[in-house]
C-alpha cells in the first residue's frame, strides 16, 4: 500500500512538472494594467492601430485588411464620430475577421480632465454597450488625445485596462487633404523602429490612401501586420472580459 501511494505521489509530481506553465508564471507574462505601453515587443511584428470609429470608413478598412491578410486592433468610441448602435454589424465583422476591439471611451473627453467616477462611467457605458453588440467587453484601450493622468492610471488599472500608447503617429487626422504627409510619418516611424502605429479609420483619406500605402509598405518589409495583443505576446484569453 505504501509502495502503491508512493508511485501515485510520484506519478502527480511528474504529471506537475510536464505541465504547461504554472498559473503564476502565466500571469508574469501578461500585459500589466494600469500602465501605458508604448511599443510592440514580439519581433518581426507591426501594430495598426485605428481610433475614434465605427464610421463609414471602418468596413472599408477592415476589407483591405482581410485582402491583405492583416489583423489590426480598433479603438472604438461609443459616441464620436457616429454612434456604435448605427455601426453594430461593423464592430462584429472586427471581431468575425479576426482584428481586436479595444475602448476609446464611450464620447472621447480629455480623460485627465475628469475625476475616477467619471473616467469610470467613460469606461463602463462603453463595456455595456459591447457586451451587447459582441458579447464581451475589452481590457485595452487608448486615452483620447493620449492624455492621461497617474489618477486616471490608478483608476483604470483598478478597472484592469492595459492602456495603449504609439511610437508611431502617422497624424492623419491632421492631414486629410495631404495623406502623403501621413504616409512618410508612418513610414519614418517605421525606418526607425516605431511599431505601434496610431491612425484613424473615420477620415476618407485614410481609408482610401493611407491604409493601401501602410499595407503595401508592411509587405514590402517583411512585417507580420497583428493585433496589439500580439504584437504584445499576451493571449486572446487576456484581451476581453
Amino acid at each position: 500500500m505504501l509502495f502503491a501511494t508512493y508511485l501515485l505521489g510520484s506519478a502527480l509530481a511528474a504529471a506537475a512538472a510536464a505541465s504547461p506553465v504554472s498559473k503564476p508564471e502565466l500571469d508574469k507574462r501578461q500585459v500589466p494594467v494600469g500602465t501605458i505601453i508604448y511599443g510592440c515587443t514580439v519581433p518581426n511584428t507591426i501594430a495598426l492601430t485605428f481610433d475614434d470609429g465605427p464610421f463609414a470608413y471602418t468596413d472599408q478598412v477592415i476589407s483591405a485588411l482581410g485582402a491583405a491578410g492583416m489583423r489590426a486592433t480598433f479603438f472604438l468610441n461609443g459616441q464620436n464620430w457616429a454612434s456604435i448602435w448605427d455601426y453594430q454589424s461593423t464592430v462584429q465583422r472586427m471581431i468575425n475577421e479576426g482584428h481586436q476591439v479595444g475602448s476609446h471611451t464611450w464620447s472621447h473627453p480629455d480623460l485627465a480632465t475628469l475625476g475616477p467616477g467619471d473616467v469610470t462611467s467613460q469606461m463602463t457605458q462603453l463595456d455595456d454597450a459591447l457586451y451587447n453588440i459582441i458579447g464581451k467587453a475589452p481590457t485595452y484601450m487608448r486615452p483620447p488625445y493620449f492624455s492621461v493622468s497617474a489618477e486616471n492610471l490608478q483608476t483604470l488599472g483598478g478597472l484592469g485596462f492595459k492602456v495603449i500608447h504609439s511610437d508611431v503617429d502617422t497624424l492623419d487626422w491632421a492631414n486629410t487633404g495631404s495623406p502623403q504627409v501621413a504616409i512618410d510619418n508612418f513610414n519614418n516611424g517605421v525606418n526607425n523602429g516605431g511599431r505601434l502605429v496610431l491612425a484613424h479609420d473615420v477620415h476618407a483619406s485614410t481609408a482610401n490612401t493611407v491604409v493601401p500605402a501602410m499595407i503595401s509598405s508592411i509587405q514590402s518589409r517583411g512585417l507580420q501586420a497583428v493585433t496589439v495583443g500580439e504584437c504584445l505576446g499576451d493571449s486572446p484569453a487576456n484581451w476581453y472580459k
